[in-house]
């Protein structure tokens, strides 16, 4: 089928030519299943919820066929210049991979800017889409996802030519009656320099890599995103870590967690134990490995990390000569600070709270409900604009309280008019759920 074709293609491209090509069935559902699948459902996304408010792109000023997607809009939410500048910085390489004969390249900063496209800007932006009003900052979300996915398949054309003409002619041609009868027939996209901010790209990438290794230390400690924590610690060890506030919100609720806090010295989250590699130092020294091992015992801890995390080597003056272990001849133990959970990588270092005060869990009990109706409400096959009654039941004095305490934000999270405690009537969609060992009998039902 011309899914097929296309899923060939990029197989062919997004490969070293200088290996052999190895490939069937199993690399094609994996270039499906990675890159394909994951493409359509952002489209699918932004069609969807277009239809339901009815939402189409304005025509641009001076409308250009061969570059409908028009100039790059003025929008002031982060996510959205953020996500425009990666389309521009991408498109801007891979044009000159392709000028330089190499697809490879141009395949893997697509694939990059896919995943930042799916896993962090329609994820983000999902309140956006599915709020109720249609204020400023749902229609300039609506403007960019229209813009970046016109732009995007027209540089994604020539490698996977079937699947971006199904999304041309219904974005571009379903809406402009002068568009071009086909996507091959538009020019090459133009990278537009300007929107590249690299100091937002930067920001943004650590906002990422602290989010990455927060839900790391969130699941060393099995503590549920679900569950709020009441504060992040986070060391940056080089580098700035100058997070705007609205970069900073999305972090705080990525994590779950009530405030951030940055701290200049790690060992207030971590303390560290430095040992030298016996197994690789002893035979290397022998009878003079006890006087290397004290050398490095004396040490700054936190300087010794420093250069192991850097790659570097680690001077010692021992007998009065100068010796050089390797980072590789270093053992380093980490232990998180009290009621601390730690994750760090080479540069970053996140300690997040622990404790779950009555108030936090109260709140962790309620997201896990709305997660519990969210899914019921797709069971029952409910479409995503509906809205519902819902019923709850439950022998439990604590989830009782949770239930009335937090029934405001239960309906408005899961498009309930009304949340009714009681029995679920025959006709409506009802469910068994264990809640922390806690059980609840809910239904659901169109209102």
């Amino acid at each position: 089928d011309k899914m097929g074709v296309d899923v060939m293609r990029w197989l062919y491209c997004n490969h070293k030519p200088e290996n052999n090509l190895r490939f069937g069935y199993g690399r094609a559902d994996e270039v499906r299943r990675r890159f394909l699948i994951p493409f359509w459902n952002v489209y699918n996304f932004l069609v969807t919820y277009a239809r339901l408010d009815g939402w189409t792109p304005a025509r641009p000023d001076n409308f250009d066929p061969a570059h409908p997607e028009g100039p790059t809009p003025a929008v002031s939410n982060p996510l959205d210049r953020w996500i425009l500048a990666r389309l521009n910085d991408v498109l801007a390489r891979t044009t000159v991979a392709l000028e330089n004969s190499d697809a490879y390249s141009a395949t893997l900063a697509i694939e990059a800017l896919l995943d930042d496209l799916t896993n962090w800007y329609v994820r983000r932006s999902r309140r956006r889409f599915w709020k109720g009003e249609q204020d400023q900052d749902k229609t300039d979300a609506y403007i960019t996802l229209y813009h970046l996915l016109v732009k995007f398949i027209r540089m994604l054309a020539p490698f996977t030519p079937f699947v971006t003409e199904v999304m041309y002619q219904n974005l571009v041609r379903g809406v402009f009656d002068d568009a071009f009868e086909s996507v091959h027939h538009t020019d090459w996209p133009v990278a537009d320099e300007s929107i590249i901010d690299q100091q937002l790209l930067d920001r943004m990438a650590l906002a990422r890599r602290i989010t990455s290794l927060g839900l790391a230390a969130r699941s060393n400690a099995n503590l549920r995103v679900r569950q709020p924590l009441r504060k992040l610690y986070v060391h940056v060890g080089e580098g700035r870590a100058d997070l705007t506030p609205e970069l900073l919100d999305i972090v705080r609720d990525e994590l779950n967690v009530k405030a951030i806090e940055f701290v200049s010295d790690p060992e207030t989250l971590v303390s560290y134990r430095i040992l030298p590699n016996n197994r690789l130092l002893g035979p290397k020294f022998g009878k003079l490995f006890p006087k290397v091992r004290a050398a490095l015992a004396a040490l700054p801890p936190e300087e010794v990390v420093a250069k192991v995390n850097a790659g570097e080597p680690v001077a010692l003056e021992v007998e009065g000569q100068t010796v050089e272990l390797s980072p590789d001849e270093i053992l380093v133990q980490t232990q998180p600070a009290e009621g601390l959970a730690v994750a760090a990588d080479k540069v970053i270092t996140v300690g997040i709270d622990t404790e779950i005060t009555p108030e936090l869990r109260a709140e962790g009990l309620a997201r896990e409900v709305v997660r519990r109706i969210q899914n019921m409400r797709k069971n029952a096959d409910f479409d995503i604009a509906d809205h519902i009654r819902t019923w709850w039941q439950t022998q439990d004095e604590e989830l009782a309280q949770v239930m009335e305490a937090w029934g405001e934000y239960i309906r408005s999270e899961t498009l309930t008019d009304e949340l009714i405690p009681g029995e679920p009537p025959a006709d409506a969609h009802v469910e068994r759920h264990k809640i922390d060992g806690k059980q609840v009998v809910l239904g659901v039902k169109r209102a």
